[in-house]
């Protein structure tokens, strides 16, 4: 942005885009004037979810810019949180998914160790559902077509 206003970064995974992570997005884009994403490489897919992703991580992000939430996606580095990247974003805020496995205090201080002073801010469910759960379409779509 030229004029500086408040950034905002959220990374995942969004593998099969959903309702869920629209909301997500929305509500992050909320909280600032631009939305930057860093979806998960696809190695880091495999070591988190255990599973190869649906989509590669070029097709996921093509599939985040064309978000009207979503300003800017970087593809993160394989299997880790690339600080380096973060830095180089240089957010004012981090949005923090609802079943995100982070613990909100001990990232802030991550990022302060990195010379970053961030607010993170944990995003909560717009509503609790199957609908907004990727591991669980996935459930319906192996139960409906596969069997």
């Amino acid at each position: 942005m030229g004029e500086k206003g408040i950034r905002v970064l959220v990374g995942g995974v969004f593998d099969i885009l959903h309702v869920g992570h629209v909301h997500f997005l929305k509500q992050a884009k909320e909280l600032g004037d631009e939305l930057v994403v860093i979806v998960a490489h696809d190695e880091t897919v495999r070591k988190l979810k255990r599973r190869d992703p649906v989509n590669t991580a070029e097709d996921r992000a093509e599939l985040l810019r064309a978000i009207r939430y979503v300003d800017e996606v970087y593809i993160g580095s394989p299997g880790r949180i690339d600080l380096e990247l973060v830095k180089r974003i240089n957010p004012d805020v981090i949005a923090i998914g609802p079943d995100q496995n982070f613990n909100c205090e001990r990232l802030k201080e991550e990022l302060r160790k990195h010379g970053m002073n961030v607010e993170v801010i944990r995003i909560p469910y717009p509503y609790k559902s199957d609908r907004a759960k990727t591991s669980k379409i996935i459930e319906r779509i192996i139960e409906e077509f596969c069997e």
